[in-house]
């Protein structure tokens, strides 16, 4: 006992928890949130289930209710959720398709950042289409991005109709030299389909190698990667690794849209390729993505539901013990965060403790009598109501 205090320097005095041999977890660390529009679901559900209609529907409650307060409320709501199961990071991609609601959004970044800056650290990124950056509003975008500390991003979508891989490449070409300029990191939606032909990432990975790159790559969803060729993928995968970027999967969420089929059974799962990508030496992380909005209707922004999932999905159970990374030391290098998700001497004593002794015991039920360490001291692991959002329905 002496020694396991003195690990992460606490007194003697510290508060015990008897685990009988359970698990010591650090904090987690969810990479891709959608936080501004997320706990919607009830005044904007999607129908019919697939991308376009959460899109659709996304765009219709923005327009008639993102106010300051009301994001506000629904950001805060995700992120005490967040704590009370054991986050101690997050990064969330905020709707940036105009101008005036990116200043609403990034406004409210900057307050809940200040706010929970003691208890979480809250990193925000740019969420529009990739064309939108070679006009003045979109420049405009990147210097508040830059201004509010955050990441640049996008949808590897272009609003050019027909656009041929030249426009694509023009785009990206445009972001990194952007990025460069203003000194951001980049975080980008990609290939989020299940069309074979999406080769978007390998075209972000070359314009990082083309442009040289020296800021942090990431790219979410990534879809498309295993609907592909082996010989395809291979050579995608490659270039991730050569470029450096890190790939993050959203699992619940890719597998509640895509494949969707009306009135029918979904015939694939919507996942990349998670276990090629980390045997090919890409950086790989696990991230929860959106919570009860119009892309996903559930979830409760717990990174072990999401790991969970994620072991399900993906068929990792046999080689478990190398995917815990993936929600702790690998999303937190990709948020530059070197002091997060890992257990190690001298480190703050962020931890998350669970009774169970296994694989199985700690999959098999919510772990709703975790105990979250923040500092060295339990804090109340009781998530919020949904009922104080009730008013934002009515």
């Amino acid at each position: 006992l002496a020694i396991f205090l003195n690990f992460f320097g606490l007194p003697r005095s510290a508060p015990l928890v008897g685990l009988d041999g359970g698990q010591i977890w650090p904090a987690f660390i969810d990479v891709h949130t959608h936080l501004d529009k997320g706990h919607i679901w009830p005044r904007a559900d999607n129908v019919v289930g697939t991308l376009d209609g959460a899109r659709a529907a996304t765009t219709t409650d923005r327009a008639a209710r993102w106010r300051h307060g009301d994001i506000e409320r629904r950001f805060e709501f995700g992120l005490r959720c967040a704590y009370a199961h054991g986050t101690q990071a997050v990064r969330t991609h905020l709707d940036c398709m105009d101008l005036a609601q990116s200043e609403v959004s990034w406004a409210v970044f900057r307050a809940l950042r200040q706010r929970w800056a003691p208890r979480m650290v809250v990193q925000a990124c740019s969420l529009t289409l990739l064309d939108g950056y070679a006009t003045p509003d979109g420049q405009a975008l990147a210097r508040l991005v830059a201004d509010s500390g955050g990441v640049l991003g996008g949808i590897t979508r272009l609003a050019k109709p027909d656009a041929s891989p030249a426009d694509m490449a023009a785009a990206l070409d445009n972001l990194f030299v952007t990025a460069k300029h203003h000194g951001l990191d980049i975080d980008l939606h990609v290939d989020e389909t299940g069309d074979p032909a999406a080769s978007a990432l390998a075209q972000v990975a070359g314009a990082s190698l083309r442009r040289d790159f020296k800021g942090k790559v990431t790219c979410g969803h990534c879809c498309s990667l295993s609907v592909q060729s082996d010989e395809v993928a291979g050579r995608t995968i490659a270039l991730c690794r050569e470029a450096g970027l890190t790939v993050v999967s959203l699992p619940m969420v890719n597998q509640f849209l895509q494949g969707r089929i009306e009135g029918g059974t979904p015939r694939w799962r919507g996942v990349t390729l998670l276990r090629e990508l980390a045997a090919g030496g890409v950086a790989t992380a696990i991230a929860s993505d959106n919570c009860r909005d119009p892309f996903f209707a559930f979830g409760d922004h717990d990174m072990l539901e999401v790991l969970e999932q994620a072991v399900r999905i993906g068929h990792l159970n046999g080689e478990f013990a190398a995917w815990p990374p993936a929600v702790g030391r690998i999303p937190a290098a990709a948020m530059d965060l070197p002091d997060a998700g890992e257990i190690r001497a001298g480190a703050s004593a962020d931890l998350v403790l669970f009774r169970a002794r296994s694989l199985s015991e700690l999959l098999s039920r919510p772990q709703a009598d975790r105990v979250v360490l923040r500092g060295g001291r339990a804090i109340d692991t009781t998530p919020p109501d949904y009922r104080e959002l009730d008013d934002l329905f009515a």
